[in-house]
């Protein structure tokens, strides 16, 4: 069976490619040495589209189902070029607009969509604490509800696109009771920027995504609307588990862009560099390795379309659409298989450049210090497996 981008999505894909080498690759080395934030491109992507692929017209989007694959192409084309640009894209959508789109009241649409969907605002998503990353159910911050308000207690870590001078809001997981069965009861709550108590700590000193805006939060006695609920009380743990699925296959299309960087460096390099009376790419040290990176592009290519087809299956409701399992299984795939092969590539894209790979100058570096974040984020290649294995049907803790 064949499995092929539509026409439409190619061209969409050119015109993304051309906005990313025209306006992003020429400064990506300088943002990435400074840690530069490029607010100016970022609503720039805004003023392409980039933010309301998955939106509703209504909101300034691209249409009433959505369309993730597009979000998808988007993603690898930016992620092509430069890694935090695509996850800022990324994040955006996923874990700052979708999660309002998908559980918020007309009200909260209405307030916050037009903004995010233009690309003039951004949002960001607190899940992670000091002591609950992949055991997310571990929350520690607080929110009681008094007199009409949400009163918020406690802290938020590696937190994207929360401390930009756009971002106008970060809607955060917190422990609002105890549920029926003794665990804790999780809610998601809206909570806007310049709310007193709200603190964007400095932002951190990564190894890689220099671009990216990423931060920890603090909530000290930080009061919001009761009304700033984010779907069902109780709720927001299985809300935030659902958003994830899509992300992973977001962060697939990510590590994409990245093999595909990698393959073009080295087609680059190996063709020029010269040792021995010829072009390296005559050597079949090199041209193996190189020949594998094909292999791998491809492979991460048609898992994560696979993922993002069956997304798009489900939004559209069309005959025969994939179950929930069944996508969350795809998707856990698609995660892991390009996360890990991505960071392989700039191994391998760093050795072939020899000591010019360990050099700022040269992309590869950079390609080498962004990847290893793929495997972590949104649920590290550990927590791929499991869901992997559950869904085969083994019994994994």
């Amino acid at each position: 069976m064949m499995f092929e981008l539509s026409s439409e999505h190619e061209a969409f894909r050119t015109s993304v490619r051309d906005f990313a080498e025209k306006e992003i690759g020429p400064h990506v080395a300088r943002w990435d040495k400074d840690h530069h934030f490029p607010v100016d491109v970022v609503q720039k992507m805004g003023q392409l589209g980039l933010f309301g692929l998955t939106a509703p017209e209504e909101y300034g989007g691209a249409g009433t189902d959505g369309d993730f694959t597009s979000l998808c192409v988007a993603i690898e084309e930016l992620g092509r070029v430069d890694q935090s640009i695509g996850i800022t894209l990324e994040a955006a959508v996923g874990l700052g607009i979708n999660p309002i789109l998908t559980y918020g009241t007309a009200e909260q649409k209405a307030q916050w969509l037009p903004g995010l969907v233009a690309g003039q605002k951004l949002a960001g998503f607190g899940l992670t604490e000091p002591g609950a990353g992949s055991d997310a159910g571990a929350t520690r911050t607080k929110a009681e509800l008094i007199g009409g308000e949400w009163v918020v207690n406690g802290s938020k870590q590696f937190i994207t696109n929360s401390g930009s001078e756009i971002t106008s809001v970060v809607t955060v997981t917190a422990r609002t009771g105890t549920a029926a069965d003794g665990r804790a009861e999780i809610s998601a709550i809206m909570v806007p920027t310049g709310t007193p108590g709200f603190v964007v700590e400095p932002a951190y000193e990564k190894l890689g995504w220099h671009i990216s805006d990423t931060h920890p939060l603090t909530f000290t006695d930080c009061g919001v609307p009761e009304a700033n609920l984010l779907g069902e009380r109780g709720r927001g743990y299985a809300q935030f588990l659902s958003t994830l699925d899509d992300g992973r296959v977001a962060i697939a299309a990510l590590a994409v862009g990245l093999i595909q960087a990698c393959l073009d460096e080295c087609l680059r390099y190996a063709a020029e560099r010269e040792t021995m009376g010829g072009p390296i790419g005559r050597k079949q040290g090199v041209a193996f390795q190189i020949a594998d990176l094909e292999v791998a592009l491809q492979a991460a290519r048609l898992l994560t379309y696979k993922a993002a087809a069956m997304k798009d299956a489900m939004l559209a409701a069309v005959a025969r659409a994939p179950s929930i399992k069944e996508f969350k299984r795809a998707a856990a795939v698609a995660k892991l298989y390009a996360s890990e092969s991505a960071v392989t590539a700039t191994r391998v894209a760093t050795q072939i450049f020899g000591g010019y790979g360990f050099m700022e100058e040269y992309p590869v570096a950079r390609f080498y210090r962004d990847a290893k974040i793929l495997e972590i984020g949104e649920g590290t290649s550990e927590v791929q497996r499991m869901l992997i294995a559950r869904g085969l049907g083994l019994p994994v803790e």
